[in-house]
């Protein structure tokens, strides 16, 4: 299966499944959190859909693989 774009909504509800708190709004981007991980920045919503480049730089930085992204959509 491959990753596709998909909204903030979407975003967060795989991320709340796979263990992250949030979103936190005291910034100027949304985070979100999660224990013995560094604050994840996320995308604004701004109506349009995050894009897959974007989607990796969030997985990689949240040190979440493929294969557990795939299992959390």
């Amino acid at each position: 299966m491959r990753l596709t774009p998909i909204s903030q909504p979407e975003l967060i509800k795989a991320l709340h499944r796979l263990g992250w708190e949030g979103p936190i709004y005291r910034s100027d981007h949304p985070f979100m959190i999660k224990e013995g991980r560094p604050p994840l920045k996320i995308a604004n919503p701004h109506g349009e859909d995050i894009s897959i480049d974007l989607l990796i730089r969030i997985l990689r930085q949240a040190g979440i693989s493929r294969k557990d992204w795939l299992q959390a959509r």
